[in-house]
């Protein structure tokens, strides 16, 4: 079938501008184009749409929708593909993508640590068998219970955020009779060109500290009892395809490293963060080889331990939400509206972000019939709640299947249970696995369970 793609002129992007941001809006990509462009999905005859050769249809008569669909084979496999571009590079999964402990810990067995924004992302990872010498620490809000805690277990690396969290960090290390290892995090006001909410590295933006500070910051912090200066670290943003920004940055913090020794300051590594792109619709891919190399470039004859922390690109293809139909409406619609039984409680990102997700039927016969253009909307009571426009889909009847692609990364981590809607089942598909290829890694939470923790007070109180 030949790639077709429309950007409509009374639709335009968001961000037009920037190769890598799509809106839910006027893009269009044929099925089979969608299905070729991704190797874990397949189509059969019988059975329909097939993730790691899976039948999404058995997922979803066995689990029920909304559900979450993983796929072992395709983490491993991006994965290595990550290590085999950069075979000396630490490796700290970003598991804000996707904290799931058997997500985890199947990273972990690949030879993953982790990178954590909290103390409760870092006891999972610890729950998960992450060592906590192979866990960083980031963040701009690091609370001081966190910050002991990180101490108190040897924590491999915090990435500083500020002078103040500096300050605070050796209090409590020398109080606690403990050493931290620091690494400060440098805003190089680089624009990664990405979407306005996830660049990093900009000047303004709440993150690192201005690369103009770090000199004077870093000889004080080497100063300063219960710190050990490691190095730097750096992360512009996120869902970046091309690498000139990459290259930007790293340039200016490989000329931080070489002021830094040049006044007789000790620097190890230098943490180059994450935020290499996925092709959600038709963009260009993030390439693992070409990361590595504007790396290899930017720190060329440094002697440097090298660290990055990727996580949408790890988990994010390996991700999908299965979804059924609960009507189409057409009397006074533009177009066929279809209501699924998925809402913006479940999947955030297009309701956030006007983000682009593909989106398939399951059913063999329904991939292969005509499309034409459709609404997809959840039934959540948010105006918001709205999965695509326009979209080139074949009729929808109520109980029809749909996979809603690249899920994997800030989906069901993002979920809530806004409207009293219970979260969604989990499962996992992994070719190792017996039978049917799949085991439930979450149960659908029960409806009673949303009202579990909450107190009625006494009557007398009401």
């Amino acid at each position: 079938m030949r790639h077709s793609t429309t950007i409509r002129s009374d639709r335009i992007p968001l961000y037009p501008k920037h190769v890598f941001i799509h809106t839910l809006i006027g893009m269009d990509v044929s099925a089979a184009d969608l299905i070729a462009a991704r190797p874990s999905l397949s189509a059969d005859t019988h059975d329909g749409l097939l993730f790691e050769g899976v039948s999404l249809a058995a997922v979803a008569a066995a689990n029920g929708t909304p559900c979450w669909v993983y796929g072992a084979g395709t983490i491993r496999r991006r994965f290595r593909r990550l290590r085999a571009a950069m075979p000396k590079t630490a490796i700290h999964y970003a598991m804000k993508a996707n904290d799931h402990l058997a997500i985890l810990a199947l990273l972990a067995a690949e030879g993953a640590g982790a990178d954590v924004v909290s103390g409760g992302e870092f006891l999972r990872a610890r729950a998960a068998g992450i060592q906590a010498e192979r866990i960083v620490f980031s963040g701009v809000g690091k609370t001081p219970a966190e910050l002991a805690m990180a101490i108190d277990h040897r924590i491999g690396q915090i990435n500083v955020e500020s002078a103040e969290e500096l300050y605070e960090l050796s209090a409590i290390a020398s109080a606690r009779g403990g050493e931290a290892r620091v690494a400060l995090r440098v805003n190089p006001d680089v624009d990664a060109g990405t979407h306005d909410k996830i660049s990093t590295g900009r000047a303004g933006d709440k993150f690192g500290i201005p690369a103009a500070d770090i000199e004077a910051l870093y000889a004080e912090g080497a100063g300063l009892p219960g710190i050990r200066m490691r190095g730097l670290a750096v992360h512009i943003g996120s869902q970046i395809g091309r690498m000139a920004p990459f290259a930007t940055a790293y340039a200016k913090i490989a000329a931080l490293v070489r002021a830094l020794r040049a006044n007789g300051l000790a620097v190890e590594s230098v943490d180059c963060g994450g935020g290499l792109g996925i092709p959600y619709c038709d963009e260009p891919a993030g390439l693992p080889e070409a990361w590595a190399g504007a790396m290899t470039t930017a720190f060329a004859g440094l002697d440097l331990h090298l660290a990055i922390e990727p996580g949408r690109w790890l988990v994010g293809p390996a991700g999908i939400l299965l979804a059924s139909v609960v009507r189409t409406r057409t009397a006074g619609m533009p177009r066929p509206m279809v209501v699924l039984d998925a809402a913006m409680n479940d999947l955030a990102r297009p309701a956030m972000y006007g983000a682009w997700h593909g989106i398939l039927p399951v059913s063999a016969q329904l991939l292969a019939a005509a499309a034409a253009e459709t609404d997809i909307v959840g039934p959540v009571c948010e105006s918001a709640d709205i999965f695509a426009r326009s979209r080139l889909l074949a009729p929808l009847a109520p109980k029809a299947l749909v996979a809603i692609l690249d899920a994997g990364a800030y989906g069901s981590v993002m979920s809530s249970t806004y409207n009293a809607r219970p979260l969604a089942a989990q499962v996992l598909v992994d070719a190792s696995l017996p039978d049917a290829g799949f085991v439930v890694i979450r149960a659908r939470q029960a409806t009673d369970a949303l009202w579990d923790t909450d107190i009625m007070p006494a009557r007398s109180a009401l």
